[in-house]
């Protein structure tokens, strides 16, 4: 029996005495799904060969990875929560505005080893990331829909060996996943 979609199933134990209790134990393969890190920065760049190819002053850095089981509605998901995260200081120093409303920008870097799963020994599988058509389609899917927004967006440079230069400002950084596991 599950007591949410997502997370937990419900094992019943009993002590012998009264109602059986519920006891939550966690999913040994919970859902898959598109994950970000996204850090409030005063300045980020990112870098192939030591030529930066993406910059921005203050704003948000976005580690972007893409699940072999994502869709555009999983993006539209991210881009929406990303774009309307509250994490930039108001006038009274709290945490109450959005990085469209600071007129920030927005460096987006593809990141598939978000999905590295280290559950059975100690080198990395990375099954559940999304296979590089997949990842790169939906990747330039949400660059694109932030800049139709009017928020400038740079990028990485997709499938490649890439240095990540950033002052993370606070520091603040959020985690968001596409099925709202966290």
């Amino acid at each position: 029996m599950s007591c949410c979609c997502c997370c937990f199933s419900v094992v019943y134990e009993n002590p012998g005495r009264g109602r059986p209790e519920p006891r939550p134990t966690p999913l040994l393969y919970p859902s898959i799904s598109m994950r970000a890190v996204i850090q409030r920065v005063t300045k980020a760049s990112v870098s192939v060969e030591d030529a930066v190819v993406g910059s921005i002053g203050r704003g948000l850095l976005v580690l972007l990875g893409v699940a072999r089981t994502d869709t555009n509605a999983s993006a539209d998901y991210m881009i929406e929560k990303l774009l309307g995260l509250r994490i930039f200081d108001d006038q009274g120093g709290r945490m109450n505005l959005s990085v469209r409303e600071v007129g920030g920008a927005v460096l987006v870097v593809s990141q598939f080893t978000l999905f590295g799963d280290i559950r059975r020994g100690k080198r990395p599988s990375f099954d559940d990331a999304a296979r590089p058509e997949q990842a790169r389609a939906i990747y330039e899917y949400v660059v694109g829909k932030i800049r139709e927004q009017g928020i400038e967006c740079s990028t990485g440079e997709f499938q490649a060996m890439m240095q990540v230069s950033l002052v993370n400002d606070g520091p603040v950084t959020v985690l968001i996943d596409s099925d709202k596991l966290f």
